[in-house]
């Protein structure tokens, strides 16, 4: 068990006290950065009806953070319980939320930043043991930080989709050599342990650990490259019925889709938009920019398929010598900076084939970090699944209407990011950080 599945008693609460305070500052200079790289008007606008205004992600940030951290663990009373309702997700779809009396960006600034200073008092003096759930291990604390960083990562998608000078930058990666690996890697067959019931700040749709039996198959290595997936377009895979569901072929037809989103063509070659810089298509970059049914679509054109859950999980966390699954392919520790591309150190997915340290024991790499993976699997509770703290955060989302994406991308910051960590979208969606990997049955 490691320190911090086993919360206060290994690691001590003072540790764990710092752990907590790392990751909520970590945020929070996060959010500052996505929010003060640009000027107000556009942090009022909503640069595409598909997300919010910058400045309604700034105030729900802290109004999610003043209603769990200060009224339901600090029992404090509400500071502005008149915009509530404005700061809720389910009342009111993005498309309609520049029209909401929101909070001037002044004034949602100096909101977050009066609810974190009350937050920090708080957790100094946090019990982390014979609590509630929502203090056992600090939960509170990690859940507000995971759900600031998750809408960090969905205000970098809205800095991707506006249109204007240059807002943000990030140093490029290290040269690495062309990959030269084998391009997929045998999973065997046999039983495995899928989700936890130890990890502290998981959430509910990772619980609990249960045992899951999958068939032996091979995946792919890496992830599916540009260059592979320009073939792919170069071979007619949007013009190929065949290769499509009917709902995707009538989503490409109705949408004209001829190539992943921002990408465009220029005599003979593809060059693609990157927060507000035009450049190359890389073509040793996993793609990205793709939704489910353009890569299901390319693993049938390639005569495979693409891997559901479990497989996923299954090739990021088991460990064949041991048995056991591990919190990440690598193992047990957390995220360091030679294991995946997280956090926003860059501004693109690295090219296949980095980060050797963060590989499976089965040899499989860039599991995490990078791009999320499209998966086969819809979106389903696990046996024994427990709404926790509330039923809007999964349940509600329960069904065939979204799919699952695993291992997270170069947007995503290591705590809200595992080996168990689930995020799923409409089969539609191409402006989230995705791309995927392809598997094959044993027998195909």
């Amino acid at each position: 068990m490691t320190a911090q599945e086993s919360g206060t008693t290994t690691a001590g609460t003072g540790a764990l006290r710092e752990r907590l305070l790392a990751s909520l500052v970590t945020a929070r200079d996060r959010t500052t950065l996505l929010t003060s790289c640009v000027e107000d008007p556009d942090l009022t606008a909503q640069h595409s009806p598909l997300m919010s205004p910058l400045v309604w992600d700034l105030a729900h940030i802290g109004n999610q953070e003043e209603l769990w951290l200060l009224r339901n663990v600090g029992g404090r009373e509400a500071m502005r319980p008149d915009i509530d309702v404005l700061y809720d997700a389910f009342e009111h779809p993005r498309s309609e939320r520049p029209s909401l009396p929101l909070l001037p960006p002044e004034e949602a600034r100096k909101y977050a930043a009066e609810v974190r200073g009350r937050a920090l008092d708080l957790l100094e003096g946090a019990d982390f043991e014979g609590g509630t759930r929502l203090t056992e291990a600090g939960f509170a604390f990690g859940m507000i930080a995971q759900h600031e960083q998750q809408h960090d990562e969905t205000m970098l998608i809205t800095h991707q989709l506006r249109t204007g000078p240059t807002a943000l930058t990030a140093p490029p990666h290290d040269p690495v050599p062309p990959y030269t690996g084998p391009a997929e890697v045998r999973v065997p067959g046999g039983p495995f342990t899928m989700g936890t019931s130890t990890e502290p700040w998981a959430l509910d749709n990772e619980r609990p650990a249960h045992v899951r039996e999958v068939a032996p198959y091979w995946i792919d290595t890496v992830p599916v490259t540009n260059a592979a997936y320009q073939a792919f377009i170069a071979d007619g895979g949007y013009d190929t019925e065949r290769w499509w569901t009917p709902e995707g072929w009538a989503h490409v037809r109705r949408n004209s889709l001829k190539a992943p989103l921002y990408w465009r063509r220029e005599g003979h070659q593809w060059l693609r938009r990157r927060f507000g810089v035009t450049e190359v298509v890389p073509p040793e970059e996993p793609v990205l920019h793709v939704c489910w049914y353009e890569a299901d679509a390319y693993a049938r054109w390639a005569g495979r398929r693409l891997p559901t859950e479990a497989e996923w999980e299954k090739a990021a966390r088991h460990d064949p010598v041991t048995g056991r699954s591990t919190r990440y392919p690598w193992g047990d520790a957390d995220p360091g900076p030679e294991h995946a591309n997280l956090g926003q150190r860059h501004l693109s997915p690295a090219p296949v084939g980095s980060y050797p340290a963060g590989e499976s024991p089965l040899g499989v790499r860039q599991l995490i970090g990078d791009v999320w993976e499209w998966t086969s699997s819809d979106l389903e509770p696990y046996p024994g699944f427990a709404a926790f703290p509330y039923r809007e955060y999964s349940e509600v989302f329960f069904g065939p209407d979204y799919k699952i994406m695993r291992g997270g991308s170069f947007a995503v910051d290591a705590v809200a990011c595992r080996g168990t960590f689930r995020n799923w979208d409409y089969p539609i969606r191409r402006q989230i950080f995705a791309g995927f990997r392809t598997a094959r049955s044993e027998s195909a």
